[in-house]
């Protein structure tokens, strides 16, 4: 029986956000002493632009016209350096829960953009949708609302983190007309290739530092997990959902990640079950199905 595209594209989200789940906790591994951020980052961009490279060279190369790569190259911007670089360095300017919360506006912005470009019509159901899986995270995040955040005077943090998430939304409405119009790796490609080249002169010096001979077996893997799971696989399964289910819809997907986190801290022996989880489950599952189910597209 043959499966459905839509649901292949929703089975590639699962996956993707499942991956940026396990993220959250193996990602760190590296950053305890072994490498710095922005080594780290240009480290998993560029281990994902050459693997992309490789992809396109066995299934075929396709010319892109000209006028194109300056798309691709602020995807690039967006999607990849700006994404990257803004959030690690909010990271370390702020609390975690902070950052979370301000991770949460990309779907906001996805709509904003995607209705003032007529490309959707936000009905008041996806509106919903959007609000109930805010709600559902940010229960989660927040314990219940028992936990209030912006506590900490760490504004330039949360505005570095707030623009990180936005420059990923922006990066969704941008990127599928060439998603629609190329292959997925051949417009994934690209897309590396200009942000190894942006992210370059940031993390060059601490990649030199990097004390490979005497890094232990597991941070080696974790590098790896990062590089080839993260990055190259999650944004080619984020991509390949774009074909076929809106920016709204794709970019919902985020609010599942605090609960994925939370679930394989769970696997680690680090958390338990309780019933804000369950609560949150539920909220962030009923946004999903309202924005991917109900958005009409003009």
């Amino acid at each position: 029986m043959q499966v459905p595209q839509n649901l292949k594209a929703h089975l590639a989200l699962l996956l993707a956000n499942i991956i940026y789940g396990a993220n959250y906790t193996l990602a760190r591994i590296p950053l305890q002493g072994y490498v710095g951020s922005s080594g780290f980052i240009l480290l998993r961009v560029a281990g994902a632009a050459l693997l992309f490279l490789l992809t396109g060279w066995y299934i075929g190369k396709e010319a892109v016209s000209g006028k194109d790569h300056l798309r691709l190259f602020l995807c690039a911007l967006c999607g990849v350096a700006f994404n990257q670089l803004l959030f690690f360095k909010g990271l370390s300017l702020t609390t975690p829960i902070n950052a979370a919360i301000m991770m949460l506006v990309s779907p906001l912005v996805v709509a904003a953009l995607t209705y003032a470009g007529g490309t959707e019509k936000v009905s008041v159901k996806s509106l919903l949708g959007v609000f109930c899986g805010l709600a559902g995270a940010l229960f989660l995040i927040t314990s219940g609302f028992t936990r209030l955040p912006f506590q900490s005077g760490s504004h330039v943090g949360d505005a570095l983190v707030f623009v990180n998430a936005a420059s990923w939304g922006i990066y969704l409405v941008l990127v599928r007309p060439m998603i629609k119009k190329y292959p997925t790796t051949v417009v994934m490609q690209w897309i590396f290739v200009y942000g190894t080249l942006v992210v370059f002169p940031f993390g060059f010096s601490q990649v030199m530092e990097v004390q490979w001979q005497v890094m232990p077996a597991g941070v080696i893997w974790a590098v790896v997990y990062v590089v080839v799971a993260t990055t190259f696989l999650a944004y080619l399964l984020n991509n390949y959902a774009l074909k076929s289910i809106s920016p709204s819809g794709v970019s919902i997907y985020i609010y599942l990640q605090p609960l994925l986190a939370s679930l394989f801290a769970i696997a680690w022996g680090s958390d338990h079950w309780s019933m804000d989880k369950w609560i949150s489950l539920g909220l962030v599952f009923a946004g999903i199905y309202l924005v991917t189910f109900r958005t009409q597209k003009l």
